[in-house]
């Protein structure tokens, strides 16, 4: 019986608590006709593009029994490459090309600090995250790059041009992404091993998986869409700035885990975390039309990280 509503609670539970959040705040608002709209909606979902990118890198790299504590930094870095770039006259598609590839630069480091010098992932991407925000301050000297107008402009837009596209550029993009992902981590060898290294590192050895081989893909591959969410965020700022995404990496493992990722390994799925990141971006919206403050935001979601743990801790203890 606990086991059947245990894994019942670990499919439908993100679903649970998206609904949740949703009627708390609808009910709490006093015009909850216009939070409930399609205008917020689609507010809310160019909101969520940039934790949603980078909860899908994360799923992997969670699911593998890893954590990255690096993205905030590394989406300030892509960011920052990408509007100089630029901004000295680069095609925007070179441009966003080397943002994305700079992340997967951050990455592929991280995963040769784990496997090649065994730092465990914890103090590798926290030294990381130091490193990524050093350099994005002295690319940019310390202060905003400001880029021409292009077309990566339009890709968080909230109500983009065509119309008919209904949300921004990015959420389209992020659709895609996680579609892919999830049928990656499904239906290819990639995402079994995947899961078989974060349930078990030593069995997965000893079956002949090259481990240290897949973490480094995992980091590399996360990487990339934390260059790209680098990109989205830049698209968003329009400019690049080496303070942006500081705690970033907080919603995104929030996301990840609420999405009913462990963060003992072996467990979590792109959808999941999917609906994480929409969770957080609705409770963001939630409580700025409340008119609360950022540090009841900051509570709030530090609370929901804390409850989220426990459980998923409470779930592996059944």
């Amino acid at each position: 019986m606990l086991a059947s509503l245990s894994k019942w609670f670990a499919r439908f539970g993100p679903f649970l608590g998206l609904a949740l959040v949703i009627s708390i705040f609808a009910l709490l608002s006093d015009f909850p006709e216009q939070y409930l709209s399609f205008r917020n909606f689609r507010i809310v979902l160019a909101q969520t593009v940039i934790v949603a990118l980078g909860s899908i890198g994360m799923t992997m790299i969670i699911i593998s029994g890893g954590i990255d504590l690096s993205v905030g930094s590394s989406i300030a870095l892509t960011s920052v490459v990408a509007a100089l770039s630029l901004q000295q006259g680069i095609p925007p598609s070179v441009a966003v090309l080397l943002g994305i590839v700079v992340g997967a630069f951050v990455g592929y480091i991280n995963g040769l600090a784990i496997t090649r010098l065994h730092v465990v992932p914890f103090i590798a991407t926290l030294g990381m995250l130091g490193i990524a925000r050093g350099a994005a301050k002295w690319l940019a000297g310390e202060q905003t790059v400001n880029p021409a107008e292009t077309w990566v402009n339009q890709l968080a837009v909230t109500f983009p041009d065509p119309a008919w596209l209904l949300v921004a550029p990015g959420v389209w993009i992020s659709v895609f992404l996680a579609l892919l992902m999830a049928l990656v981590l499904r239906n290819t060898v990639f995402g079994r091993r995947v899961f078989a290294l974060g349930s078990n590192e030593a069995a997965a050895r000893a079956c002949g998986i090259p481990t240290q081989r897949v973490k480094l893909w995992i980091y590399t591959l996360a990487g990339l869409f934390f260059g790209l969410a680098g990109v989205i965020q830049m698209s968003r700022l329009r400019q690049g700035d080496p303070t942006v995404a500081i705690g970033t990496e907080l919603d995104v493992i929030a996301a990840v885990v609420i999405g009913g990722g462990s963060l003992s390994g072996g467990e979590g799925s792109i959808l999941g975390s999917m609906i994480g990141a929409l969770i957080m971006a609705f409770l963001r919206n939630g409580c700025q039309q409340m008119g609360w403050p950022n540090y009841i935001q900051e509570i709030i979601i530090g609370a929901i990280i804390v409850v989220a743990v426990a459980i998923d801790r409470w779930r592996s203890s059944r």
